[in-house]
């Protein structure tokens, strides 16, 4: 087993970089780019645009020296007309823009190997600092959403394959199905005028993990404050989580249910709660195991954009949002990095579980 995640880890690399280096691609050809918000902005608000840009005036705001992506150099913005060309050549420099593509891939890459992820374009951060502040927000939401959702899921599914064609077993199919077809942001703002203030009962607040003041709190105290903010956005995101994972693990039963070791177990005189458990639900589980790597980023870094924002919760979602709109590169290439690093960890992790749950599996052999 230790040689064979050897061998995922060194594969990581080549995937990682096959990724970053495809979608850096795909952001050269992409209409728009910083410079030409920057522009636009400049055309807007021209006093205190420029003076960000020269590092004149009050409030000054140094712009980063090292860019990730955008448009080749040389180009001429649309936006730009009725400027002065030293003014564009100034707000390339600043961005970045007017070292070759090659050469701001080298130094997105060369940092990432460092894993210096670069400064914001546009708030002149570290976007590894960003991505720090933004991420409890969303693994509070995609550790608790998944947990829920596999805590509820795995024994109703197993439920229903053991009352297969029941009224237990087509009410609960009847209860998932409908959950899984309303949205989540539906149902979050169901939740808000329910039980937040909107036009009924305010139970539940609505921005951030902590309460105004809970930072000093003791331990258990905070713990509550941060519980009692959770509820809503939790219930939101696993609301049509129950349906696939429910039905693959009923169906899952169901299948190892009626092969022969099952009825050979039975024929022993095994109670159904030895054939269940000590029979059945390794063999059925693999199925679950493998998704459960997919389940959580997909919740973590795709499901809660619009929750985030129904709840005021400054997270992950919201910033990539937000840095593709403004065409913020460096938070945009950066959080593409991190987000990919723990997928292909997370399959990694997910191989290692299949030996715990089936210490049979041989990673390691070869026919």
């Amino acid at each position: 087993m230790a040689a064979y995640l050897l061998r995922r880890l060194l594969l990581v690399v080549p995937t990682l970089l096959g990724i970053i280096l495809i979608n850096f691609a795909v952001v050269q050809f992409a209409p728009g780019g910083p410079v030409e918000q920057m522009i636009a902005e400049l055309k807007g608000n021209a006093g205190s645009t420029l003076g960000r840009i020269s590092g004149e005036g009050q409030g000054e705001t140094r712009a980063p020296q090292r860019s990730e992506g955008g448009s080749s150099e040389g180009t001429r913005y649309r936006g730009a007309q009725g400027l002065d060309p030293a003014v564009v050549r100034e707000i390339e420099k600043a961005f970045g823009f007017d070292k070759p593509w090659h050469v701001r891939l080298w130094d997105m890459l060369s940092g990432y190997a460092r894993f210096d992820l670069g400064r914001s374009l546009f708030s002149d951060r570290p976007v590894a600092g960003l991505i720090l502040e933004k991420m409890p927000v969303s693994v509070s939401l995609g550790l608790w959403s998944t947990l829920i959702i596999y805590l509820v899921s795995i024994p109703l599914g197993i439920r229903k394959a053991v009352r297969d064609g029941s009224r237990f077993d087509v009410a609960t199919s009847a209860a998932v199905l409908v959950g899984y077809a309303i949205p989540g942001f539906l149902f979050a703002i169901l939740l808000v005028v329910l039980f937040a203030g909107g036009s009924f009962l305010q139970w539940f607040p609505l921005r951030g993990l902590l309460s105004p003041g809970m930072s000093a709190a003791p331990f258990w105290e905070r713990a509550l404050d941060y519980a009692w903010h959770m509820v809503l956005p939790t219930l939101a995101l696993v609301i049509g989580g129950f349906a696939g994972l429910t039905m693959l693990t009923k169906n899952s039963f169901l299948e190892e249910i009626h092969k022969q070791y099952v009825v050979t177990a039975r024929a022993k005189g095994a109670g159904e709660t030895r054939v269940l458990y000590g029979h059945v639900f390794r063999n059925a589980m693999l199925l679950i195991v493998a998704g459960f790597p997919a389940a959580f980023i997909g919740i973590l870094f795709t499901g809660a954009l619009l929750v985030e924002i129904i709840f005021s919760l400054d997270g992950l979602g919201l910033l990539g949002f937000e840095a593709a709109i403004r065409r913020d590169y460096p938070v945009m290439f950066g959080t593409l990095y991190i987000f990919t690093l723990l997928g292909l960890i997370m399959q990694i992790v997910g191989d290692f579980t299949y030996t715990l749950v089936d210490p049979r599996i041989d990673f390691e052999a070869r026919r």
